[in-house]
């Protein structure tokens, strides 16, 4: 299953690339000179990666008639609820001076998020 392998390697991407825009907009925060803009195509690129896996996941399940576990769906689409939620704090007036640590803990959510939905249990059909 071709999807199948895709879809665990944008996992690992969500995961990975999730992880190192999260620590970085934390430095950022601290460290002024990193604030730069491609730490925002790099968190776009993360994030949309959630969105990539879905709709992965949802075509291999139409696909392959497989069975998902409901945590492993509930883990996975939070991440793209939080992603939402993240975006749509961005321009808050009580953000403006916090925007890296928003991304920074809320990139780090997801990608906790993203391994959650990885390691669910044992009768997910993507539990590695």
């Amino acid at each position: 299953m071709a999807l199948y392998d895709f879809h665990r390697q944008l996992a690992w991407f969500l995961v990975a690339s999730n992880g190192a825009v999260g620590v970085w907009s934390l430095a950022a925060h601290a460290v002024p000179r990193l604030r730069v803009r491609p730490l925002w195509w790099a968190v776009t690129v993360a994030q949309l990666s959630a969105f990539a896996i879905a709709i992965v996941g949802v075509v291999m399940l139409d696909r392959y008639g497989l069975e998902l576990d409901q945590f492993h769906a509930l883990y996975g689409f939070s991440c793209i609820v939080a992603v939402g939620i993240l975006y749509s704090y961005r321009g808050s007036p009580f953000v403006k001076d916090k925007v890296y640590l928003l991304y920074g803990f809320g990139s780090l959510f997801i990608m906790g998020l993203g391994l959650r939905a990885m390691y669910i249990g044992t009768h997910s059909p993507f539990a590695l």
